[in-house]
C-alpha cells in the first residue's frame, strides 16, 4: 500500500510541475492593459458586412477575457482590417454507377471559405502588437439538385464565415495578448 501511495505522490507532484496554470485570459495583455476598445473594423474586401461579423467576434473574445472597455474607459484599442475573403470549390464527388446505370452524377462535394484579418493593438497612438490571422473553413453545397441549391449553399457559406470569424478572432486575441 505504501508503494501505491508513493507512486500517487510522484504523479501528483509531476502534474503540479507540468507548467499548466489557471489564469484569466486578460492577464496576458501587454503593458498592464485591462480594458480594450474595438471600433468597427475596416473592410477592404468587396463583400459587404464582413467588418461587422469580425468586429462582433473580436468583441466577444474581449468579453470572454473580461477586457472589453466602454467608451472613454479604454487603456488601448484594437484596429482591425478584413484584408481578404474568398470561396472556392475544394473537392468533387465522382459519379456512382451500379453496373452500367448511373445512380448519382458528378457533383461538388465541398467548398472552402478563406479570410485574412490584420489586427493592431495600440495604446496612446503607439502600436504595441500587430498580427495577421488567416484561415479557412469548409462548407457543403446545396443538396436539392445535382448543381446544388444556391440559397442553401449561401446559408452554409455564411455559417462557415461565422465559424471562421470566431476562430480567427480567438487566435488573433491570443496573439495580441501574448505579443506574437
Amino acid at each position: 500500500m505504501s508503494r501505491l501511495s508513493a507512486v500517487g505522490w510522484v504523479f501528483l507532484l509531476s502534474g503540479l510541475g507540468c507548467g499548466y496554470r489557471f489564469t484569466s485570459r486578460s492577464a496576458g495583455l501587454p503593458e498592464g492593459v485591462h480594458a480594450v476598445c474595438a471600433p468597427v473594423f475596416r473592410n477592404d474586401t468587396p463583400e459587404p458586412g464582413l467588418e461587422l461579423l469580425f468586429t462582433q467576434a473580436f468583441r466577444q473574445e474581449l468579453v470572454r477575457a473580461g477586457a472589453l472597455g466602454g467608451t472613454g474607459a479604454c487603456d488601448a484599442s484594437v484596429e482591425g482590417v478584413v484584408v481578404s475573403v474568398s470561396s472556392a470549390p475544394t473537392t468533387g464527388a465522382e459519379p456512382v454507377y451500379q453496373g452500367n446505370t448511373l445512380v448519382t452524377g458528378p457533383r461538388l462535394a465541398s467548398y472552402r471559405a478563406s479570410a485574412a484579418v490584420l489586427l493592431r493593438l495600440s495604446k496612446a497612438g503607439r502600436v504595441m502588437s500587430e498580427t495577421t490571422v488567416s484561415g479557412n473553413e469548409d462548407f457543403l453545397p446545396g443538396t436539392t439538385s445535382a448543381s446544388g441549391d444556391v440559397l442553401e449553399a449561401e446559408a452554409n457559406r455564411q455559417a462557415a464565415l461565422h465559424r471562421l470569424a470566431e476562430t480567427l478572432m480567438r487566435e488573433g486575441f491570443d496573439r495580441l495578448a501574448n505579443g506574437w
